[in-house]
Order: structure tokens, then C-alpha cells, then sequence
């Protein structure tokens, strides 16, 4: 049984058909951009996913990372180097990066179908070069010319990685608490401190790493309004060894050939970035990129599981169907006939190919924000992408998991061995769901800044596109039940605002379902807009009837499953924060 292979039929589905993503290339940042580009780099993605990374996935996860106390150094598993090797010489590294500094200039949507395949295939490797991008970004934006001259590059070309350092082992969310130093030198900083967490702080793929670090300099500010941001790197121009070190590596649930590394900090040279005490504002750069690449990973690790499972359930054997034997020269009929192995498959089904055209549709709008040439455009792209980055990361990385907790379940016994990948897929997918901020947090950021920002006009720029895709459903069925979606979010929203006026904890009590309300509305519109793309006459001879076909009745099955839960999720934003807040922490 094939564990991965690209779902491309669904990913040229939703761009060139559904998202008409091709009319990028009109955009002169990305007019080379075109959609025989696109295709012919997808293609070779899944190559390389496919031939490169999915055969030292599971060495790399019973392996794991080495670390050694007395060098200090971090060895990954085998295979690890050669692939990267091979990411990096194949350019994958500086896919969307600046052409000013060796990258290509493709449009993000691109590299994020691209991270979708390397997430499918090897998850514990795609966090090495992942948060490297990250980097590019934050040093592209708030970066001086010196250090941007110095490092992009390299970073860029993938000869280096970059790691984000925010967490200590007294604080996480709260980085008002941080205790990391930064005392001026005369020519940089000396930063000393402890950081935890931190992704690819050691390794032996590449020759440098370069850490961004989060610090307080001697005269800063109380709380998140004193914290700077600075380049650290593990060895200076003249080729010295900083003095920035691992102390030890994580032992983890999941995402065992990931190096997840205690760095100590032992008077480290570091390059401020950006303004002092404005470190946080440089670091919510890197953060954004990463919290979209998260979501990403759920939905790479549920289309795995969800092959898996499928392919499972077509060739098992086990009992009858209910209905009468389906496969009578059998000893018994494959599991696939049975309804509730459907039922899971099914919401797999429907959950992995709405994500992936939320997630699209979301990066469609991010290259739109920084590539139209017409400023009233950038403006609601940039709407649509602030609005919809905590949506994504939570909601594809709760699916996601639970995706791939339906595709073992559906395996019985068989999903719980190791002789199938499937278990490996639930355990590396649980962190997703808490780094680069836990799934509460993002649904704070929406309801406490998102919702809030220029006055309530990102959520009207989301309303109004969603009924401008929805303009294009001729189905009166399907159009009726995204209609009834949106029109629960909207009555939602109205009265959570006015209660948040009276007491703003119920925004926070309320966060979490209204987050997934918005998630399950943009699935909801973009089910009725697919279903609505199978039978337009440019699409149908592109693809085959079983394939179009199935995208009509999964949208079905998607509306008859999620309808009940949108408007329950609504009565549980209304009934605010009374039975929730009702409790002392003694009577827990």
C-alpha cells in the first residue's frame, strides 16, 4: 500500500478551476507566475516529497535526534543531511523569497502547496527549513541593509537556517516575562539567557545557524513594550564560534526527528533588528508566516492519514455488508461497505478538501496583499489574510489531528501498530495545535484584536467575500445552506458585540467556538462554490465524472454534517460566560 501520493487532481482543481489562481500572473511581481509554472513545480514537489522525504520519515521518527553533551552538537537522523542536501540544491529553500537577495519571487500560494507535500511526507524535516522562511521575512522587512546583505543570502539559498527564540522556562505566551539580556558591546550586544523549544537550534544539516532572539536591553520598559529583537548567529563573520549553545534537546510525544533544543545564551554577539523595544512588533512578522505554515502541517498530515485509511478500508476484509454480500467470491466484503467506516472517511473527506481550499483561498489573498496593483484590492487582501491566519492555524491543526485520529480509528488494531504510519501521524500532529501560539490564543487574537481592528472592518470585508464567491453558485440547494452559515455567524457576531461591550470577558469566553463558526462558514461557501465549479463547462473535461461527481455529493454530505453544528456553536457564543465563569478554583 502507497502511503502518500499529491493529491493533484484536488490541488489543480481548486487553483486553476474553483480559485483561478492563474490570474496571478497578472500581478507584475508574479507574472512569471504563470499556470504551466505552477504546474510543473508541483509536479516535481511531489517527486521529491514522494522519492526523497517519505522514505526516511519513519527511520528518522523510531531514530530520533542525538544530542551529545560534551560538543554540544546535535546529530539528526539518517537521511536527514542527504535530504536536505537535496532540498537545498533543488532551490526549494528561496521558492517565495526576494529576488534582490537570490530567491525566486513566486507567489507564497505556491510555496505553500509546496509545504503542504513536504508536510505530508516528513513533517520532522520541513521544521528545519520552515522556520527559515519565517526569517527571510522578518529580516526582509525590519532587517538593515548590513544584516540583510549578510545573511539573506545564505538563509535564502538554504546553506543556513534560521530559528525564532521567544519561549524561556519561566514564561510562554506571556513574553512580557522574558529574562533574556541584551547589554551593548560597542559594536552589537552580548545576549545571555536561556531559551526553550527552540526548533533546529542544532543541528548538522547546514553550516550556520541563525537565531532571532527576543531580549531586554538594560533600560528597557516593563512588560512586552521593553522586548527587542536581535540576529544571533552560531558563528560570527571571521568564522569564531558564538558563544550560543545547545543544553539539551526535548523529549517529545511526537516529531521525534525534529531537533526541539534548550539554547543557552553565554553572552552571545547579536545585531539588534529593527527598533529597540519594538521587537515584538519584528517578531509578529516571523510568527504570521509560521502560524499559516502550521495549519498547513494539519492538513498535510490528515491527507496522509486520510490516504492511508482509505486504502486500508478498500483492501480489508472483515464480515458482510449489511446490505447484502457486496463481494460475494470474497471470504468477506472490504470494510469500506460499512456505514460507519464511511461516516469517518467521509468526514475526512470533506474536512482535508474544504481545508486545503481555505487555506488556499487565504494565500491566494496574502500574494494579492503585497502583488495588486490596486491599492483598494491590497487593502481587503491584507483584511482577509489578518482575519483568517488564526483561523487557519487552529482550525486546520484541531482537524487535522482529528483527522488523523478518524483515519486510526477506522483501522482498528491495525492503526495502532507502527506497521502503518498512521500513529505516527496522530503524535506528530499534536503539537501543531499548541506552538506558534495554542489554538485558545489564536482564537483570542480573533475576537480580541482581529475583530477589532479599523473599527470592525475586516469582518465586513470577510462577509462581503464571502457572498461575492458565492455569486457564482447556481445550485439553489447549496447556495440556501452557505447562505444560512453566514447568516448564523452574522447573528452571532451581533450578539457577542453587544455583550463585549458590557463585559469584555465574554469575547474571551466565547472565542474559541466563534473562531471555528467563521471556520466552518468559509468551508461551507467554498463546498458550495467547488460543487458548483464540477459541472461548468471549462472544468468537466478536465477531469473524470467520478471525480466531479464526488466533489457534489461530498459538499452534500459536508452541509448535512455541519449545518446542526454551526448553530449549536452559536447557541454556546450566546449563553456567554456565566456557567463557565461560575466556579471558584477550589470547586474545580
Amino acid at each position: 500500500m502507497s502511503h502518500y501520493k499529491a493529491p493533484l487532481d484536488n490541488m489543480n482543481f481548486l487553483l486553476f478551476d474553483t480559485l483561478q489562481a492563474n490570474k496571478i500572473a497578472e500581478c507584475e511581481r508574479f507574472e512569471d507566475a504563470t499556470e504551466d509554472l505552477f504546474r510543473a513545480i508541483m509536479d516535481e514537489a511531489a517527486k521529491f516529497s514522494k522519492l526523497v522525504l517519505l522514505p526516511v520519515n519513519t527511520p528518522g521518527d523510531r531514530e530520533g535526534c542525538q544530542y551529545d553533551p560534551a560538543t554540544r552538537s546535535v546529530k539528526t537522523p539518517d537521511g536527514f543531511k542527504d535530504a536536505y542536501q537535496t532540498y537545498m540544491q533543488g532551490g526549494w529553500s528561496g521558492l517565495s523569497a526576494s529576488p534582490d537577495f537570490g530567491g525566486q519571487g513566486l507567489p507564497h500560494l505556491l510555496k505553500m502547496i509546496v509545504d503542504e507535500m513536504v508536510c505530508s511526507t516528513n513533517l520532522s524535516f520541513g521544521m528545519y527549513p520552515g522556520l527559515s522562511h519565517g526569517a527571510i521575512d522578518c529580516l526582509t522587512k525590519h532587517g538593515s541593509k548590513t544584516l540583510q546583505n549578510a545573511y539573506l543570502p545564505k538563509l535564502i539559498a538554504g546553506e543556513w537556517t534560521g530559528t525564532m527564540c521567544l519561549t524561556e522556562p519561566q514564561c510562554g505566551t506571556d513574553l512580557g516575562l522574558i529574562g533574556t539580556k541584551a547589554s551593548p558591546n560597542g559594536d552589537g550586544y552580548d545576549i545571555t539567557g536561556t531559551k526553550i523549544w527552540i526548533t533546529g537550534g542544532e543541528q548538522d544539516l547546514v553550516d550556520n545557524i541563525i537565531h532571532l532572539v527576543l531580549a531586554k536591553l538594560p533600560d528597557a520598559p516593563e512588560g512586552s513594550r521593553g522586548i527587542s529583537l536581535f540576529l544571533v548567529p552560531k558563528f560570527l563573520k571571521d568564522g569564531t564560534r558564538n558563544t550560543a549553545f545547545c543544553g539539551g534537546l526535548e523529549h517529545k510525544m511526537g516529531i521525534n526527528g525534529s531537533a526541539t533544543c534548550v539554547m543557552n545564551f553565554e553572552g552571545a554577539k547579536g545585531w539588534l533588528i529593527g527598533e529597540p523595544n519594538k521587537g515584538l512588533k519584528c517578531m509578529f512578522t516571523m510568527m504570521n508566516a509560521a502560524r499559516i505554515m502550521v495549519g498547513i502541517q494539519g492538513l498535510g498530515l490528515a491527507e496522509t492519514g486520510y490516504q492511508v485509511s482509505l486504502g486500508f478500508a478498500k483492501e480489508r476484509l472483515q464480515s458482510r455488508s449489511i446490505a447484502g454480500a457486496e463481494h460475494p467470491n470474497e471470504k468477506a466484503d472490504p470494510i469500506i461497505v460499512h456505514p460507519d467506516v464511511r461516516r469517518m472517511l467521509l468526514r475526512q473527506k470533506a474536512i482535508i478538501e474544504g481545508s486545503r481550499a481555505m487555506a488556499y483561498w487565504t494565500g491566494l489573498h496574502l500574494d494579492l496583499s503585497h502583488g495588486h496593483a490596486d491599492s483598494v484590492q491590497r487593502e481587503r487582501s491584507d483584511d482577509i489574510v489578518q482575519l483568517m491566519t488564526p483561523i487557519v492555524k487552529s482550525f486546520l491543526t484541531d482537524e487535522g489531528f482529528f483527522c488523523c485520529d478518524q483515519a486510526l480509528q477506522s483501522m482498528g488494531g491495525a492503526g495502532f501498530t507502527q506497521d502503518l504510519p498512521v500513529e505516527q501521524l496522530l503524535r506528530d500532529g499534536r503539537i501543531p495545535r499548541i506552538y506558534e501560539g495554542t489554538n485558545g490564543i489564536q482564537a483570542l487574537d480573533l475576537v480580541g484584536r482581529k475583530l477589532t481592528m479599523n473599527n470592525g472592518r475586516l469582518a465586513h470585508t470577510y462577509l462581503s467575500e464571502m457572498n461575492k464567491i458565492l455569486d457564482d453558485v447556481s445550485n439553489v440547494g447549496h447556495l440556501a445552506r452557505a447562505n444560512s452559515f453566514i447568516e448564523v455567524l452574522q447573528e452571532a457576531l451581533g450578539v457577542l458585540i453587544i455583550k463585549t461591550v458590557k463585559d469584555p470577558v465574554e469575547a474571551a469566553a466565547a472565542a474559541t467556538p466563534l473562531l471555528r463558526m467563521f471556520a466552518l462558514t468559509t468551508l461551507a461557501v467554498l463546498w458550495a462554490k467547488m460543487a458548483a465549479q464540477s459541472e461548468a463547462a471549462g472544468t468537466v473535461e478536465n477531469y473524470s465524472e467520478a471525480f466531479l461527481s464526488s466533489k457534489r455529493k461530498t459538499a452534500d454530505h459536508y452541509f448535512r454534517l455541519f449545518q446542526p453544528e454551526i448553530v449549536a456553536l452559536a447557541e454556546e457564543v450566546k449563553s456567554g460566560k456565566d456557567t463557565l465563569m461560575a466556579l471558584t478554583a477550589d470547586e474545580f
